[in-house]
């Protein structure tokens, strides 16, 4: 059994305040994140293998977004996320 058979998958839109590195203006930007939520009850025809694995899952979200452009008008650059995590627990 697969692991994305444990995770309800979702995108969410979360709002992070980044600093753009090149002109060092400071704004909100919407990052797009993939949440995948752990299911309440595991998926039939699972052995005991998958039902140990299931136990240990957590939910979790994976940032999508690897670049921004600045909100700057006169920058506009393109810019990585560094200062946020690409992966985060959930704790629900």
């Amino acid at each position: 059994m697969e692991e994305r058979e444990f995770f309800n998958e979702t995108t969410e839109q979360r709002q992070h305040t980044l600093v753009c590195p090149r002109c060092g203006q400071a704004a909100d930007y919407s990052v797009t994140w993939v949440v995948r939520r752990k299911r309440d009850q595991l998926p039939r025809g699972a052995d005991e293998r998958d039902r140990a694995r299931f136990a240990k899952a957590q939910s979790y979200m994976v940032r999508r977004d690897d670049k921004l452009a600045c909100a700057n008008i006169r920058c506009r650059k393109p810019f990585e996320i560094t200062t946020l995590q690409s992966l985060a627990f959930l704790m629900e």
